[in-house]
């Protein structure tokens, strides 16, 4: 089948697979919402077992850190907020057509955990969250619609887990990933007509962790979620065709490191190194299904990705403990690959966040945090960039973003804890 320069226009260069930096929030199209209590420390010492029971997503052994049967649902509210503003040398016809407007779109997202202890040594568990996403849709018609429109990225996992307490020190777990990942992304073709292109897919990976607890009062953890291949299956519309296309996406293994220290009985200082591999990513090819031929690509050239981050804790009262965070994230974009459809770029994190003990089963959580959007936010789409289309054009804009988080959890033992039970050597909470 012969190709027009409307079809490559709305695939080739022109989409990209990933949505704005308004919601997505982890660098590139990740999501940082596993967690409540992570979210109030800035993420400090979360594979250290300092974010709860949900300190599993990021290092599987800290389940056994828990004493009995323990679960924990987490609820996180992304107030987003991205705005693609146009400038020369962008052509003034297409500069008539005006900025994006707000592109962001807010989002709820939960996430569960729970783990159960089965012997001295022995606990089970499981982790459901939503590491990859991003809902946007500027203005239509709007300046840069020849390289975007809407997009729409939606991921969930889910990992069964296995800890084992080796020795009084040393703590390690494990489990396999599934993940589901579904893409949606629009375009604009000729006269403005629209070009969508989606697909959807079934991976699995895994997902393993150590803790060593040197000395009283330390926990160190690293864990590690592997990469998970899509092959994902949909169509590419435009107005004259439907057809049938597959692309290969892995999405970014992650290697996170966490220390958590008691500095006095009352007050935990926290902090945390996060690795994410973006750079496999690529630029993955659209082929057509049954020949195989490649009609175009996702032009992504994603960095890696690293997070830095401090925190600390204070158990005020029997009741209540406050805590708070800082850290700085390094994105996987800048000038080089920065698109329409995410421009993101360097932040930094400030959040804060309390949790209060209902009573000896039950407490709850809450967390605010605040992504300040730093450095260079410049797109400048031009000749020589992968990502330019000539059929399209140059586009140059400037962008403005920011995220507010608002996350609650409730924490709730199954069991009774007054019953006497094989207890971990650390317990956190």
């Amino acid at each position: 089948m012969k190709l027009g320069r409307a079809f490559l226009l709305g695939v080739g260069s022109a989409a990209v697979l990933a949505g704005a930096a308004g919601s997505a929030h982890a660098g590139a199209f990740g999501l940082r919402s596993q967690s409540t209590i992570a979210i109030g420390q800035a993420y400090a010492g979360a594979a250290a077992g300092a974010a709860g029971v949900s300190s599993a997503f990021w290092n599987p052994a800290t389940i056994t850190m828990h004493p009995g049967f323990q679960s924990e649902y987490n609820f996180t509210f992304v107030d987003a907020y991205a705005r693609i503003s146009p400038t020369p040398p962008t052509p003034g016809a297409l500069l008539a057509l005006g900025g994006s407007g707000d592109i962001a779109q807010n989002a709820f997202v939960p996430a569960t955990y729970s783990s159960r202890q089965l012997t001295d040594r022995i606990w089970i568990g499981v982790a459901s969250a939503a590491p990859f996403g991003s809902v946007t849709k500027p203005n239509t018609p709007w300046a840069g619609q020849f390289y975007s429109r809407s997009s729409r990225i939606v991921s969930l996992s889910f990992a069964p887990l296995v800890g084992i307490k080796v020795n009084d020190w040393l703590s390690i777990g494990g489990g396999p990933i599934i993940q589901y990942f579904k893409v949606r992304l629009n375009s604009a073709g000729p006269a403005g007509s629209n070009v969508m292109l989606e697909g959807d897919d079934w991976g699995g990976g895994g997902t393993v962790g150590v803790t060593v607890t040197p000395a009283p009062g330390t926990v160190l953890g690293v864990g590690y979620r592997s990469t998970i291949d899509h092959a994902l299956q949909g169509t590419f519309r435009t107005a004259a065709a439907v057809l049938p296309i597959r692309v290969k996406v892995s999405t970014p293994d992650q290697l996170t490191f966490g220390v958590s220290q008691a500095i006095t009985p009352d007050f935990r200082l926290n902090a945390a190194f996060e690795w994410m591999n973006w750079s496999r990513l690529r630029s993955p090819a659209i082929r057509l299904e049954g020949p195989g031929v490649t009609i175009g690509q996702f032009p992504l050239n994603y960095k890696d990705g690293y997070l830095v981050s401090v925190g600390g804790e204070y158990q005020l009262n029997p009741q209540w403990a406050l805590r708070a965070g800082v850290g700085y994230e390094w994105s996987p974009i800048d000038t080089s690959n920065r698109s329409t459809r995410l421009p993101d770029t360097d932040r930094v994190h400030a959040s804060v966040g309390a949790s209060y003990a209902w009573n000896d089963k039950l407490t709850i959580n809450a967390s605010y945090a605040h992504y300040f959007a730093v450095g260079n936010r410049r797109i400048a789409i031009a000749p020589g960039n992968p990502l330019f289309n000539a059929a399209a054009g140059p586009f140059f804009a400037d962008t403005q973003a920011d995220v507010n988080l608002f996350s609650l959890s409730a924490r709730y033992r199954w069991d009774d804890p007054k019953v006497s039970e094989p207890a971990p050597i650390i317990r956190k909470y």
